[in-house]
């Protein structure tokens, strides 16, 4: 007869294993305990320091999800966030997952630095809009999605409202080629929300639907990581 122990080996075979194993890096992900937290910016600073590449971009875009912003310093280190993903090829996956991260957040409940690397991306896979739509076919929600997170008060020199300007403005062009009516409304909604910006008779939550324009904190449920160990990530993160 096998014995209680022989019993339990059996049970681990090697999926049950990389269960366990991608069970507690979902718990490091969702950086919900300093501890967490430490070991998110452990493995994000690791990412940074094996190089961006075509085949683990996606790990880098699930750091972007992470609620914390020193996850985030460590994966980006010093280099200009609007250029962080500009390597990677412009395609549905990305664009779609920069989308979300902007779908997800309220203004202002997003690390600015996160927002300045989802705009970059945009940018750039819009700089020609007509290939960009092709590559992405854009919604108008999706419109909206980036168009709340203009800040009106801070004019259209803010960096990422200058950002946010230009794709609207790219994306308006597409009005008035007839490639189909679904492109024309975006189009239409795109150059509609840019004017409203600009016209300071006009507020935002007149082109935008106001439940997406209420604010946010990024900061708010923030855990940190404990003092001694954030000492430790900065002085490792100047010498990097």
């Amino acid at each position: 007869m096998a014995t209680k122990q022989e019993d339990q080996a059996q049970l681990w075979t090697r999926e049950s294993i990389v269960s366990v194993e991608n069970r507690i890096l979902q718990q490091v992900m969702a950086a919900r305990t300093p501890e967490a937290v430490e070991a998110a910016i452990s493995y994000a600073r690791f990412l940074r320091l094996s190089g961006l590449t075509s085949d683990n971009y996606p790990l880098f875009l699930k750091l972007l999800e992470i609620e914390n912003h020193w996850v985030l310093d460590a994966s980006i280190g010093d280099e200009d966030p609007f250029l962080f993903l500009s390597t990677i090829q412009p395609n549905h996956y990305v664009i779609s997952k920069c989308f979300t991260l902007l779908t997800r957040w309220h203004p202002g409940g997003i690390y600015p630095k996160t927002l300045s690397i989802a705009l970059g991306v945009l940018q750039n896979a819009f700089s020609s809009p007509k290939d960009g739509y092709k590559i992405y076919p854009l919604t108008v929600a999706d419109v909206d999605n980036l168009g709340k997170h203009l800040e009106k008060e801070k004019g259209q020199n803010f960096p990422l409202n200058r950002c946010i300007l230009d794709i609207l403005d790219r994306v308006g062009s597409l009005q008035g080629l007839g490639w189909d009516e679904s492109m024309e409304e975006v189009a239409r909604q795109s150059v509609r929300i840019r004017s409203f910006f600009f016209d300071t008779t006009r507020k935002l939550e007149d082109c935008i639907p106001q439940v997406l324009l209420v604010r946010g904190d990024y900061l708010k449920d923030e855990v940190t990581p404990r003092t001694m160990f954030s000492e430790d990530i900065d002085m490792a993160l100047r010498h990097d």
